[in-house]
């Protein structure tokens, strides 16, 4: 540490005040310059300003910013990384390339697509369209007739997508997560196979695609591998806990003979295996780059010292991990607590009773999260809250992007974009009435045997039954021109067209037509239509659509309900962890297998550090669980015998009265 440290005198003055900044574990990764480095920082202790600071310190020292390469797992992440180094330096930071490990991956392959096989015009589908792809073909291929219980095309994209990310064959992801589709195994197999040449022959890229090809240029071609390793000199990686085994092997490829690499991320916070996440990479990066410097940031800045000393215990009983102890400067605080609630009913009144008392406190819903293992478990809290028209908003539903009327309008641009796009044609084309998918399949195969764009549905010649809505689709494209039109204004023609489309099909209409109105403002800020449907695949909008038009106020007025996989990276003043009941938090699945239950412990220690002031961890004494034929009755063993010095204990019997210990409404 001296000698990395002393390099802060090499230069008589910077512009940033790095040592008075930043703690000394901070700083020492910060100015820490040649060879790689793996930075365990604890929760709430400042990777992202680590990063941020380290951007600007590597810009300051003199290196080019075209040399640098940060990743991310959200473009918004990268985005903010770099406002926030120019904000500290100056705008050189700006040229810093910075994106998620697809978008990098992207922006290869754009260059280099030729030497994988791939034609550079690819179009990138996002996972709606792989899954009717994938529909397509298990029609095509008549596996859905033959076996009405053949797995759906969801399923099947799950089963290909964990394949890849996992690095394992389809077989293998059948067989220890989907053993009752083993007696399709040839089936699925065939059609993963089909599924990989169709996507070739259309040249389509999913999502997982990117990080193959990206992997597999790198690995087979020398010359570009050395060509990006030369131009990326220094990389730095954010949450490598929760990268895969593609994207460990890319930054391996890719860190040249220097290996300036910095991964930034914490063991314990590793919680996405069931996306292809793997806790290995993180545990075996100074295996895989020897003389690796570790550095650990254990100053919290998020929680109060008593949340902290439960969270260390609870990690504490990991298997595999990088010890650390958190602590902060804030050593006052109240405890958390541990409450045995007689019954789901008296667990969900505890929580109702709890958050009024917190609000005559002071304390506004927003800055309160009632956080659980799977999404049912808030089910009878959710019917609490409404009795009492206590607002609230819960995590999760669909996507944006993953919308019907949105999909309907992207189809449309796509094949602006693309006119031999089948599934988007086959979409536009099933839209209108009395066309099903015999007839949309002629009518597509017409337009391609014209090979002149979109403009080839001009000499369709339609039946009578459906002239009238195929007429009009052809009225719409005429008015299309996407080389003298921008963005926008095509997005403008397309909703004129489809709004009666829209009231036909959807009851709920009027909403859906605010969503489409969002999507234009959207379209707005692009000049360039591929670029839009690129960014719409490759990281869409995130949030609920009823999310986006709800004002800030009335954002404000909300409790909180999530997942915890969900809540990762956010935090809240009051935190409720609910059925930390053994047999559900951990699952009575989790309980077979070591690396599920040490994730599962992972999962706690994350929802605990999500508090900053207070943390309660509720679960009901009685319930019976059909499943398995048991009665669950003990809190989660991830807690379970915790000295009530670190973990104060609470018991609300059947209706929310409180039984015995202290009265809540003192501790506030």
């Amino acid at each position: 540490m001296a000698e990395q440290l002393s390099l802060t005198n090499d230069r008589k003055e910077y512009q940033i005040a790095y040592e008075q900044d930043l703690n000394a574990s901070q700083l020492e990764a910060v100015i820490h310059t040649k060879g790689p480095m793996l930075v365990i920082a604890g929760a709430g202790s400042g990777k992202t300003r680590t990063l941020t600071y380290r951007v600007a310190r590597l810009v300051e020292e003199g290196i080019s910013p075209a040399s640098i390469l940060l990743l991310t797992f959200t473009r918004k992440a990268a985005d903010e990384m770099l406002k926030r180094a120019s904000e500290l330096l100056d705008r050189r930071c700006e040229k810093v390339s910075g994106g998620t490990f697809h978008s990098f991956a992207h922006t290869i392959l754009r260059e280099h697509a030729s030497h994988v096989g791939y034609n550079p015009r690819f179009v990138v589908i996002d996972r709606p369209d792989a899954e009717s792809l994938i529909g397509m073909l298990r029609k095509e291929m008549g596996l859905s007739a033959a076996h009405r219980s053949f797995p759906r095309k969801k399923t099947l994209a799950n089963i290909f997508s964990k394949a890849i990310n996992k690095t394992m064959p389809v077989e293998d992801v059948i067989f220890d997560d989907y053993p009752h589709f083993s007696a399709y195994l040839e089936g699925i197999q065939s059609l993963h196979s089909e599924y990989s040449k169709r996507k070739v022959q259309h040249a389509f890229f999913d999502f997982d695609d990117l990080l193959i090809y990206l992997r597999r240029l790198l690995q087979e071609d020398s010359e570009v591998r050395e060509k990006l390793s030369e131009k990326y000199h220094y990389m730095l990686v954010d949450e490598y806990q929760d990268t895969n085994q593609m994207q460990s092997d890319i930054i391996c490829l890719l860190a040249g003979k220097d290996k300036n690499v910095m991964v930034v991320g914490d063991d314990s916070q590793s919680i996405y295996a069931f996306r292809g996440a793997n806790f290995k990479n993180i545990i075996n990066f100074p295996e895989l780059f020897p003389g690796t410097r570790i550095i650990r940031l254990e100053e919290n800045y998020r929680s109060v010292q008593p949340i902290l000393d439960l969270a260390n215990v609870i990690i504490e009983s990991a298997r595999e991990k990088y010890t650390k102890t958190l602590f902060t400067k804030n050593s006052s605080g109240t405890q958390p607590v541990l409450v045995s609630a007689g019954d789901e009913n008296s667990q969900s009144r505890f929580i109702v009773d709890k958050i009024r008392s917190l609000g005559n406190q002071g304390v506004s819903l927003d800055e309160i999260a009632v956080l659980f293992r799977a999404g049912f478990h808030s089910f009878d809290l959710e019917i609490e809250l409404s009795k009492l028209t206590i607002p609230f908003v819960k995590v999760g539903g669909f996507k944006f992007m993953e919308a019907a009327h949105i999909k309907d309008v992207l189809a449309h641009l796509r094949v602006i974009l693309n006119p031999y796009d089948r599934i988007s044609w086959y979409r536009i084309l099933l839209l209108l009435e009395k066309i099903g998918p015999t007839t949309a399949e002629r009518i597509y195969e017409a337009i391609q045997e014209k090979n002149s764009g979109y403009s080839g549905v001009f000499d369709v010649q339609p039946k009578k039954a459906f002239a009238a809505g195929l007429d009009r689709l052809k009225d719409f494209f005429r008015k299309i021109d996407p080389i003298t039109h921008s963005v926008a204004r095509i997005g403008g023609d397309i909703l004129e067209y489809y709004r009666p489309l829209l009231k036909e099909k959807f009851d709920d209409h009027p909403k859906r037509a605010k969503d489409l109105e969002q999507l234009l403002t959207i379209m707005a800020r692009y000049d360039n239509l591929e670029r839009f449907l690129t960014d719409m695949a490759l990281e869409p909008p995130n949030v609920s659509i009823e999310d986006t038009f709800l004002t800030e106020q009335s954002k404000d007025s909300r409790l909180t309900l999530s997942t915890i996989h969900s809540a990762k990276g956010l935090e809240w003043h009051t935190v409720f962890i609910i059925w930390a009941l053994d047999g559900r938090f951990p699952s009575s699945h989790a309980l077979e297998k070591t690396e599920d239950l040490e994730e599962e412990l992972r999962l706690m220690y994350v929802a605990a550090t999500r508090a900053k002031e207070n943390l309660f961890i509720v679960y009901p004494m009685s319930f019976y669980d059909r499943n398995i034929g048991m009665m669950l009755n003990r809190p989660s063993r991830f807690v379970d015998g915790i000295s009530e010095q670190i973990l104060e204990k609470q018991f609300v019997g059947r209706g929310g009265a409180h039984l015995f210990m202290d009265d809540f409404s003192d501790r506030y």
